[in-house]
């Protein structure tokens, strides 16, 4: 790890003069002002910039847009053009349920305030503003044992710690490491206090650090803007819908993406795949789409295919079996292009100019499965272009049902252009079968602040460069990667789903992204990358499925049974378990990892059909709640606290899972247990199997959960559409529909069956 520099001491903070305010004056719908440093610069890990702009907009009833830009415009902010920001219809002051105020302390300067009423959600004041050229930070104060969610992405327990706890936005191609910072950059939080919640969103693609700690919340940015919204809530999906309206409301996705997925990296051949879809079928175990990780392609190459493995005759022999079936086929796609002279995906891109450049302008050569390999830079005029027609040439010979884009943060396997200067046609072994440990990191180039910056986020590597691409590197519009490294996963999703929609008018597009930024959720869907067989992993599952529900990408879910490691028996049939109640379920493990088809231990599949029937039937209300998700951005998959915000026992209950806000899941997460400890709030509560009558008292409840069950609840209240369930979504859809009515204690409830077509909204509502 290299040198991690902390923020500015007490010493070195109280020497930063922070900022006056000059010329505030009323604006339409909010608020302007020019901010003057008040003292001698502190330079405390770059450059003070003296004068800046302050902006208050009322964009709605309950957001609040707080932007502080360098006065000049100097420093990178992220353009309309990429992510396309709501700015709302715009209220006055007092149409407002948010109220801005601000102070001039006399030694900490311009400071400023967000309330709701009579609590103030967030308060800078007595605390400097500041702002630098490659180093900004401003803090807001928080109550004692605040309840935060949100910040990620990040491998960690739902309800964030605010004892000395970093969270670092830098997407990199990690291995699930709890607590730290992996593929996805998203700064949107949540507070729960007295019972209500509230958010705030930084619009900033900068490395940073969220720091939690002594009372406060701080950022730490790596450059760009203090570009702030606030939100009023005051429920948990009221927040959720107030963000999304900001940043993109997530997209609609087909029904059959509902079912249930099989894949795996490290399939020897097309054949093996025909197995294994032949092999759930004999289990009984519903299967909807058969993906298919690299090995497909001839040496790792996009857009190509394993003639002696995966031939491309084959390839459309099983596509067409699948079809036959009403299944589906998905494959994965990488963004980077081996550098190879006879590899014409390369060729076309060179000659149209698309990839990314050294400062010299020659092109920037990484290293990832195919070898020595160049990147789109999506900023490109012919990019767009060129990936498409790329994708046209795919799909023409085997049109797949929906797309899977990977190492798209991005990765590469080496520091640095380490392919600049090798023999064009030159492939490289891969890392890990050279038989020596490999060269010596490279020494640090502390005199240039875009590879060494000043202050060095928590990203847990030598140089925030490593394993992905150098932030020298330059895009076609003149900014450098340093700026802009964040967005790279959502700018491919970009042209890769606007391609799909293109060339599939008449079809929903399914995309799955590993990596993804703020408003991802309206162009793919997500996974969470490379989890563990471990039992702790199958818990924090739950979470990060909670926390991309608050970042707008409700189609998540974790690798059912852990990719890296050899699972168990049991371990696989408690993840078969939470994993059919995931939003995006699927099974995938490793190469060289034991096979874990859910069909291999009878125990297993026992667990599989019997989870995925309550899943399968449940279809027409997970589409009912995704649809709610288009509309509102609501999560399908919910924690409790989301529903249940007065109840204290729920602000950190990451155990259980809430499908909507009527099914209740709870879970074994713990090796060699029969029982589960389950909380059910106050009400009517019934087991899904036979109706049994839990009256809940804001207490946990024990249950028997033998390896083969999974508790299952309705809330007293709900009207639950369902289907009998079949082998697949088509074959479920052909059932009559059933409506199961579960009463509260007033002997009422209600429901909705919500859906979507073409053309135009079904919307069915009953009590």
């Amino acid at each position: 790890m290299g040198t991690k520099f902390e923020a500015c001491s007490n010493s070195t903070r109280s020497s930063c003069p922070g900022y006056a305010v000059t010329n505030f004056t009323r604006a339409e719908q909010g608020f302007e002002a020019s901010l003057v440093l008040t003292g001698p610069p502190c330079n405390a890990y770059g450059k003070d910039i003296f004068h800046l702009t302050l902006g208050i907009r009322f964009d709605t009833q309950n957001r609040l847009h707080v932007h502080i830009k360098d006065t000049v415009e100097k420093q990178y902010q992220i353009p309309r053009a990429i992510i396309p920001l709501d700015s709302g219809s715009g209220v006055s002051e007092n149409d407002s349920n948010l109220k801005f105020t601000h102070v001039q302390d006399a030694q900490s300067g311009f400071g400023f305030k967000i309330q709701r009423g009579d609590d103030v959600i967030f308060d800078t004041t007595g605390r400097p503003l500041i702002f630098e050229d490659q180093y900004i930070e401003i803090t807001s104060s928080l109550p004692k044992n605040a309840n935060i969610y949100g910040i990620g992405e990040t491998p960690d327990y739902f309800r964030r710690s605010t004892a000395n706890t970093t969270k670092t936005l830098w997407n990199r191609d990690a291995h699930n490491p709890l607590g730290e910072n992996v593929y996805g950059s998203h700064s949107i939080y949540m507070e729960l206090r007295k019972g209500k919640f509230h958010g705030a969103y930084l619009h900033n693609s900068h490395g940073m650090d969220i720091v939690m700690a002594n009372g406060t919340i701080q950022y730490r940015l790596l450059g760009g803007t203090v570009d702030l919204y606030f939100f009023g809530g005051p429920s948990a999906l009221d927040v959720i819908d107030q963000y999304t309206e900001l940043v993109g409301r997530p997209n609609r996705i087909p029904y059959w993406s509902l079912g249930f997925h099989n894949c795996r990296y490290g399939y020897k051949s097309v054949y093996v795949v025909n197995e294994v879809i032949a092999n759930y079928s004999k289990a009984r175990i519903p299967l909807e789409v058969a993906w298919t990780d690299i090995d497909y392609m001839d040496n790792t190459r996009d857009f190509t295919f394993d003639s002696v493995n995966f031939p491309l005759s084959e390839m459309q022999k099983q596509l067409k079996y699948l079809h036959s079936r009403n299944q589906r086929m998905v494959l994965m796609t990488d963004p980077a292009i081996q550098r190879k002279t006879s590899y014409e995906t390369y060729v076309r891109g060179h000659e149209l100019n698309v990839f990314i450049k050294n400062p010299d302008g020659s092109e920037y050569v990484g290293h990832v499965w195919p070898g020595y390999t160049v990147f789109p830079d999506w900023f490109g005029n012919n990019t767009d272009k060129w990936w498409h027609a790329e994708l046209q040439q795919y799909f023409d010979q085997l049109p797949i049902d929906g797309m899977w884009i990977d190492m798209n943060e991005a990765t590469s396997f080496c520091t640095g252009t380490c392919g600049s200067g090798q023999p064009t046609d030159k492939v490289p072994a891969l890392p890990w079968l050279v038989s020596s440990p490999g060269p010596p990191h490279r020494k640090l180039n502390t005199s240039n602040p875009f590879l060494v910056p000043p202050y060095a986020i928590h990203n847990p590597q030598i140089e925030i460069s490593d394993n992905t691409i150098e932030t020298t590197a330059v895009h076609a519009n003149g900014v450098i990667e340093y700026h802009v490294h964040n967005l790279y996963g959502y700018m491919q999703s970009k042209t890769t789903r606007d391609f799909l929609l293109a060339y599939r008018q008449n079809k929903r597009p399914f995309l799955l992204s590993r990596s993804t930024f703020a408003g991802s959720g309206a162009l793919v869907n997500h996974w969470t990358g490379d989890n563990e067989a471990t039992w702790q992993d199958l818990h924090i599952s739950i979470s990060s499925v909670f926390d991309f529900g608050i970042f707008g990408i409700p189609m998540v879910g974790a690798d059912i049974c852990g990719f890296t490691g050899n699972t168990t028996e049991e371990l696989c049939a408690r993840w078969i378990e939470v994993g059919a109640f995931y939003p995006f379920s699927r099974n995938h493990n490793a190469i060289e990892m034991e096979s874990q088809e859910l069909y291999l231990w009878e125990s297993v599949a026992e667990a599989s059909r019997r989870a995925l029937a309550v899943r399968y039937k449940l279809l027409p209300y997970f589409y009912t709640m995704y649809q709610y998700s288009v509309e509102v951005g609501w999560p399908v998959a919910r924690p409790l606290v989301f529903e249940f915000p007065q109840v204290p026992e729920t602000a950190g209950n990451d155990r259980q899972m809430l499908i909507g806000g009527g099914i209740l899941v709870s879970p074994v997460l713990e090796e060699g247990a029969t029982t589960v400890r389950a909380f059910f709030p106050a009400g009517k509560w019934y087991d899904w199997y036979d109706y049994t009558e839990v009256t809940g008292t804001n207490a946990f409840v024990i249950l028997d959960a033998n390896l083969e069950h999974i508790n299952v609840h309705i809330r007293g209240g709900s009207i639950i559409p369902m289907q009998p369930p079949g082998m697949t979504t088509v074959e479920s859809r052909a059932n009559n529909f059933q409506l199961l009515v579960a009463t509260n204690g007033q002997g009422k409830a209600s429901g909705e069956l919500r859906a979507r077509s073409e053309h135009g909204v079904c919307q069915r509502s009953g009590s």
